[in-house]
C-alpha cells in the first residue's frame, strides 16, 4: 500500500519529510537502510546554450554547478539524476541557424540522463530530431508518441536507472497539443495521444521494474489543473494518475514554486525559499526557463518510502537591477557567482561564433519598442505585429495579411535593428504564402481567426484589414475603408504554419487559390525594415480591430 503523508515544511533548506513511496516488487535495497538520491533539472532550454550580454545562465556556468553537486552527492555516498522537460530547440539564432547541435551536445557533455520532449522539438522534422538524438547519449522519452500508420512508438516510453541498490524509472510524456503547436508540414502521420492514458497503462509496469518512478513531462503547469484552452498538464496528471512519485516538467515555463503552507507563489523572484508543488502525494517541479535555474531536490528512501529532505531553484548567475552609489542602476549578482567551465565553453565557442558576423550586421533602425513580449502581443495588437503582418502584405502583394502571435517571440528594442533581432522574432523559417479568397470565403475566414482567444499563440494580428468584433464575433470588416465585396476576390498573405490549419486556423494550402511564395518570414521581415528604415514604431500602432 502507498503510503502518503504531507506534513508542514519549515525552510528551504531543512524540510520536513514528505512521504511519498509504495514499495516496489522485487526490491534490492536493504532493509532499514536509509539512500540518499539528488534529483537535478531544467527544462525549455530553447536555444540558450550561450550566455546572456549580461552574463546570466549559459550551458557552461550550469556544468561547472552540476559537476559541483554531483562531487558533493557523491561524496556523501548518495545517487544522482539529471532531467529535462524538454524543449531545447527554437529561440536563439545561433542555435536555430544550426538545429541546436551546440544545445544537444552541451547537454551531453554536461551529463544528463534523459530528457521529456518538447512539443518545439517539431519545429523540425523527424529526420532533424533523430540527427538530434545522434549527438547525444541520453534517451528522448515520449510514451505518447506514435506513427499514425503502424501504430508504434516513435521513442522510447521510458528507462529505468539502476543507481547503486535503488531502481529508478523515468517515463516520458508530450502535451498532446503538439499536434496543433508543432509545424503541420512535419506532422506528417505522428501522433499524440492523451499523457494521463499512457500513464495510466504504463505505471503498473514501472512500478513492478522500479522503486521510484519519475515523469519527464512536457505539458506544463496550471494551478488547480485550470488548463483553459491548453491540454491538460502536470497537475490533472498528478490528480489523474496515483502512484508518480515525481513530475519533472516544462511547457508553461514557469518555476514552480510553492510556500510552507504549500500555496503557490505567483511572482516568485530569485533566491526566495521554494517547495515544489504537491498533488495527490506527487511533488511537480518545474525550474522556469532557459538554464536560468537548476532545481535541485533532495530526497531519502527507506524502507519503501521516498521523504523529500530539500528542494531548492539554484539561480544560474541571475542578476538584479540595484542602484550603486551614484544613483546609477547597475546589475548585481543574485547569488555567488558560478565560474564557466573553461572546457565546455571552449567547445560552445565557434557554435556561438558561427555567423555572427552576418547576425549582427545593422539592417535598420526604429524610433521606440516594437512590442512582441508574450504577456502583451498574445493579448492585443500591436505594433510589431502589424510590422510583420505588412512586410508579409507587402511581399506578395496582398490586400490583406493574418498572423498568429505565437508566431511572434520577442521585441525589438528602440535603436539599431540586427538581423539577429529579426531572427528571435520570427525564429520558426515559416514561409510565408497568399490565397486567393473570394469576399465570402474571406469573411468566413476572418470569422473564425478573428474569435482566437486572448492568452492564447493564435490570437491575430492583422493588416490592411479593419475589424470590429463584438462578444468574440466578427461584426463588420473593411479593406481599403471599403465592407468586404462578397462577390469580389481578395489577396490574404499568411505564412505556412497556420496555412497548414497551425494553431487551428483554417487550412488554406489545399485551396486552389493558394501560394507558397518560397520567401522565409525572417527574411522577408528583413527585407521590409531595410527598405523601410528608419521604421517609426507609432506609424504601426494601427487601431485596425476594435473589440467590443
Amino acid at each position: 500500500m502507498r503510503k502518503t503523508a504531507l506534513l508542514a515544511i519549515a525552510t528551504m533548506t531543512s524540510f520536513a519529510a514528505v512521504s511519498l513511496h509504495a514499495t516496489a516488487q522485487g526490491e534490492q535495497w536493504e532493509k532499514d537502510k536509509s539512500y540518499k538520491l539528488t534529483i537535478l533539472h531544467t527544462n525549455d532550454n530553447h536555444g540558450r546554450f550561450w550566455s546572456n550580454r549580461h552574463g546570466e545562465y549559459g550551458m557552461a556556468a550550469r556544468k561547472t554547478l552540476v559537476d559541483s553537486i554531483r562531487a558533493e552527492v557523491a561524496a556523501a555516498g548518495g545517487e544522482l539524476l539529471l532531467l529535462s522537460g524538454g524543449d531545447i530547440n527554437t529561440g536563439v539564432p545561433e542555435s536555430d541557424l544550426q538545429d541546436a547541435e551546440p544545445d544537444f551536445k552541451g547537454m551531453a557533455q554536461i551529463g544528463y540522463d534523459a530528457m521529456a520532449i518538447g512539443n518545439h522539438e517539431f519545429d523540425n522534422k523527424l529526420s532533424v530530431i533523430r540527427k538530434q538524438e545522434s549527438w547525444v547519449n541520453f534517451p528522448f522519452l515520449a510514451a505518447n508518441i506514435y506513427d499514425e500508420s503502424t501504430k508504434e512508438r516513435l521513442f522510447k516510453p521510458y528507462k529505468v536507472f539502476q543507481k547503486g541498490d535503488l531502481r529508478i524509472a523515468v517515463m516520458g510524456l508530450t502535451t498532446e497539443d503538439t499536434k496543433k503547436l508543432g509545424n503541420p508540414e512535419f506532422m506528417g502521420n505522428i501522433a499524440f495521444t492523451k499523457p494521463v492514458d499512457e500513464a495510466k497503462k504504463l505505471l503498473p509496469e514501472l512500478k513492478a521494474k522500479a522503486d521510484v518512478v519519475i515523469a519527464a513531462t512536457h505539458m506544463g503547469h496550471y494551478k488547480d489543473a485550470s488548463f483553459g484552452i491548453n491540454a491538460p498538464g502536470d497537475v490533472t496528471l498528478a490528480r489523474s494518475v496515483p502512484g508518480i512519485d515525481m513530475i519533472i516538467g516544462g511547457h508553461s515555463q514557469d518555476p514552480v514554486c510553492t510556500d510552507a503552507q504549500g500555496a503557490l507563489i505567483s511572482k516568485y523572484k530569485a533566491g526566495m525559499a521554494c517547495m515544489p508543488d504537491s498533488q495527490n502525494g506527487t511533488l511537480i517541479m518545474q525550474a522556469h526557463e532557459w538554464g536560468k535555474y537548476v532545481g535541485r531536490a533532495d530526497l531519502e528512501f527507506k524502507n519503501g518510502e521516498l521523504n523529500l529532505v530539500s528542494y531548492q531553484l539554484i539561480p544560474v548567475n541571475l542578476k538584479k537591477k540595484v542602484k550603486n552609489a551614484e544613483g546609477k542602476k547597475v546589475r548585481v549578482l543574485i547569488a555567488d557567482e558560478i565560474a564557466e567551465d573553461q572546457k565546455l565553453k571552449d567547445f560552445l565557442k565557434p557554435f556561438q561564433e558561427q555567423g555572427q558576423e552576418q547576425l549582427q550586421q545593422k539592417i535598420g533602425s526604429v524610433d521606440g519598442k516594437l512590442e512582441g513580449d508574450r504577456g502583451v502581443v498574445r493579448f492585443q495588437p500591436t505594433n510589431m505585429g502589424h510590422l510583420i503582418a505588412l512586410a508579409q502584405m507587402d511581399k506578395v502583394a496582398a490586400d490583406l495579411a493574418v498572423m498568429n502571435s505565437g508566431g511572434i517571440r520577442d521585441s525589438i528594442a528602440e535603436g539599431d535593428i540586427t538581423y539577429k533581432d529579426v531572427l528571435k522574432v520570427q525564429p520558426f523559417a515559416n514561409v510565408v504564402s497568399f490565397v486567393e479568397l473570394t469576399g465570402a470565403e474571406l469573411w468566413d475566414y476572418l470569422a473564425v481567426v478573428a474569435s482566437k482567444p486572448v492568452d492564447s499563440g493564435a490570437f491575430a494580428q492583422f493588416a490592411g484589414v479593419d475589424l470590429v468584433i463584438t462578444g468574440g464575433e466578427l461584426k463588420s470588416a473593411k479593406i481599403k475603408g471599403q465592407d468586404i465585396d462578397k462577390a469580389k476576390t481578395y489577396r490574404m498573405a499568411i505564412n505556412s504554419y497556420i496555412a497548414s490549419g497551425g494553431d487551428k486556423y483554417p487550412a488554406m494550402n489545399k485551396h486552389a487559390g493558394y501560394v507558397n511564395s518560397g520567401f522565409v518570414d525572417a527574411d522577408v521581415l528583413k527585407g521590409y525594415i531595410e527598405s523601410h528604415s528608419p521604421l517609426s514604431a507609432k506609424a504601426h500602432d494601427k487601431g485596425n480591430v476594435v473589440r467590443n
